[in-house]
């Protein structure tokens, strides 16, 4: 086992090792692509069963897809109406695998109202789905993670939900899933990853495959980008997991063959919690796709879209047209009406929905949530579509189909690989709870602590004892500790101030103006650590604010195409290669 921390220092010593691979005897034995939940978990799943293992990712960790979701883990109850069972039935015992043994502190349970609008059929056709769904979470081995459903009235829906309008149900069904801050999520897989042993480099961006003699992919040539870097890559296997670019990908090894993927967008606004009065979530069918209002620490989380995209993949975006559309969506449920004026930020991701059809012998898929591995060219295997909460039997199936044979003498054994943070959980409480008065800390502030970081608490614990000021909050992002902006750098890998804003924490979207407003003193903290000199400083804060602009003026275009091309107009900290 080795050390959890990404840090800098971390990555240049995993770039150091990438240029070893070359070396007779140093070659890899999987190189990853893709720095997503997919890609993360194929690194975990691969490194614990002993494979001498390396993951890259052209941006920050997370960055695309797997920071744009919509924070739930679950099974999937719209699969349901598409008779998707064994799909549902997977998810939910991935759902009630983390919730109790592999990710306790960061996937928590949350109930949800499914609005009756008929008392007896609707109720009855409902609570029949709903109540399969439930029996469906038992064929599990072990406990009931979450409790079963249940039907209420006007009175009982009015005490969970004050603000559903009377006119919206005569009634509803409570039912339970449950919810994760997704970046964080994929961190700490690579974390767990790195434990094992895995070899982790963020802005490293893959922009060849190299191919023997025969055809066989062999290898990759890497960029480092901020350095503009090439570094050739020897892997025994390689394995793409780079969802919406998956196409591109498969491109770098000079076939044709390989995986079709459609760019699905959706969106998700955020409302302050006081705005809407309820204690639980709501689920609605709407005429374009499924509707979450998600109760979300200090906010509401409300989402989502469903619309192709075929701008940059890079910045996919929120558009006028699709804030009010959610906006108008919630509305008609609620007593009081939200408006533009109540949401304090926005964020867009693109879900990588697999095509139908085959290409040069890849099995067909059909456009859903299932994932399918193939093997583009040889040497190259390739793995899209999926869902975030099924990230774990993705990952074995693609390192199961990398392996070939082989797989048989060493398999999977993340289904009982706790993921740091995880173990210790219960010691790690009484003594976060045992020194909050010392440090002015509220519940609100040890639950947001404990949901964050888990056993990993005792980190930050140590760091505000060792400097007494990081116990404090930000002056204008009071949800979070100037201790947490540290160990954002100093133990999961944060690079650039939109790493830490957008990612590590989720000022984001949680403050006006994406929290510009908490730069400087973010900058301030973090500076230092990663070695900024004022110039590079300087820089980090104009290329957020700058970001922050384009995104605004994004908001309020009306199309893809004009809200894409305002928000191009905003310099990356680190660009992709071309």
């Amino acid at each position: 086992m080795t050390d959890t921390r990404l840090t800098a220092q971390s990555r240049a010593d995993a770039l150091d090792r990438l240029r070893r691979s070359v070396s007779p005897g140093q070659e890899l034995d999987v190189l990853i692509i893709g720095g997503g939940i997919t890609g993360a978990g194929i690194a975990l799943d691969a490194a614990s069963r002993g494979l001498s293992t390396a993951i890259v990712e052209a941006q920050d960790w997370a960055e695309g897809t797997s920071s744009r979701s919509s924070k739930l883990v679950h099974g999937g109850l719209r699969y349901l109406q598409m008779l998707d069972f064994k799909l549902v039935t997977e998810a939910l015992a991935e759902r009630d695998l983390l919730l109790t043994e592999l990710a306790p502190h960061l996937v928590r349970p949350i109930p949800f109202l499914y609005p009756i609008r008929h008392r007896v059929w609707e109720r009855a056709f409902v609570g029949a789905g709903i109540m399969l769904y439930d029996i469906l979470a038992t064929l599990r081995r072990g406990r009931r993670a979450l409790p079963w459903h249940r039907h209420l009235g006007r009175r009982g829906v009015a005490a969970a939900f004050a603000d559903l309008s009377p006119s919206a149900a005569v009634g509803a069904i409570e039912y339970w899933d449950a919810n994760v801050d997704d970046a964080r999520y994929v961190v700490t897989v690579l974390r767990t990853a790195k434990e094992h042993g895995a070899i982790e480099a963020s802005r490293t961006q893959v922009v060849e495959l190299t191919r023997d003699a025969g055809g066989t992919v062999i290898g990759a040539v890497l960029e480092v980008l901020d350095t503009g870097e090439l570094i050739p890559v020897r892997a025994r296997a390689v394995i793409s997991s780079t969802g919406v670019w998956t196409e591109e990908s498969q491109a770098l090894a000079g076939t044709e063959g390989g995986l079709r993927v459609l760019a699905s967008k959706g969106i998700h606004i955020v409302v302050p919690r006081e705005r809407i009065k309820g204690e639980v979530g709501l689920i609605l069918q709407t005429p374009t796709s499924v509707l979450f209002v998600i109760p979300w620490s200090r906010y509401w989380v409300i989402g989502t879209t469903d619309t192709p995209w075929s701008q940059d993949f890079t910045h996919p975006t929120a558009t006028s047209a699709d804030i009010d559309y959610v906006i108008g969506q919630a509305n008609a449920v609620l007593e009081h009406p939200i408006d533009r004026t109540d949401v304090v930020g926005t964020w867009a991701g693109l879900r990588p929905l697999l095509q139908p059809g085959t290409i040069q012998g890849t099995a067909s898929a059909k456009i859903s949530r299932e994932h399918t591995v193939a093997s583009a060219a040889p040497g190259l295997t390739v793995i899209a579509g999926g869902k975030f909460t099924t990230y774990r039997i993705m990952a074995r199936d693609a390192v199961d189909f990398a392996l070939g044979e082989a797989a048989h003498t060493m398999p999977s054994v993340t289904r009982n690989l706790p993921l740091v943070g995880a173990a210790g959980l219960a010691d790690a409480e009484r003594e976060l709870r045992a020194s909050s008065a010392e440090f002015g800390w509220n519940e609100a502030l040890l639950d947001h602590l404990l949901h964050r970081y888990g056993a990993n608490v005792l980190d930050i614990l140590e760091l505000v004892r060792a400097s007494r000021d990081l116990a404090q909050p930000l002056v204008h992002a009071p949800a979070y500790l100037r201790a947490e902006i540290v160990y954002a750098v100093t133990h999961e890998g944060a690079l650039h101030l939109d790493d830490i804003m957008a990612r590590r924490t989720r000022m984001v979207y949680e403050y006006a103006d994406e929290a510009s407003a908490a730069l400087d003193e973010v900058a301030e903290i973090a500076g230092p650590l990663l070695g900024w000199d004022a110039d590079t400083r300087e820089h980090e804060l104009e290329v957020y604010r700058a970001t922050a602009a384009a995104d605004a003026a994004a908001a309020t275009e009306p199309d893809d195409e004009s809200a894409a091309r305002v928000r191009g107009v905003a310099p990356d900290i680190v660009p992709m290669a071309h």
